[in-house]
């Protein structure tokens, strides 16, 4: 989907082919589609936060009578800036899949629209 492969190419991080090389179908569906991805990138970033405090509170502990949480929110904030690209990324695969329906026999009709009818 993406043109590069290391989402940590910052000037690269959103490069993306404008139809799929495999089925043809076009991964900007229209103008400003991609704004979207701000609301599945907040629930990525929810999920991933709660995962890290839940690991954090089992491994390490919580209590009141430290600084545990502010350790755990500071270690969460520098894990969400270091993985923002992949998230970024991970939103335009969720928002493109939830609008885009899966067809399993679309890279074939791709390649035979190529092949004219009689040679082969």
């Amino acid at each position: 989907m993406f043109t590069n492969n290391n989402p940590w190419k910052l000037k690269e991080t959103f490069s993306m082919h404008k139809e799929c090389p495999v089925c043809g179908q076009k991964t900007e569906l229209e103008v400003g589609f991609y704004y979207g991805t701000g609301y599945v990138s907040y629930a990525l970033t929810v999920a991933i936060s709660v995962a890290t405090f839940v690991a954090w509170f089992v491994l390490i502990g919580m209590s009141i009578h430290d600084s545990r949480f502010f350790y755990w929110l500071g270690c969460n904030m520098v894990f969400l800036i270091l993985m923002q690209p992949w998230v970024s990324r991970l939103s335009r695969v969720i928002y493109l899949w939830i609008f885009v329906k899966y067809d399993p026999e679309a890279a074939e009709k791709h390649l035979l629209k190529d092949v004219e009818p009689g040679k082969d």
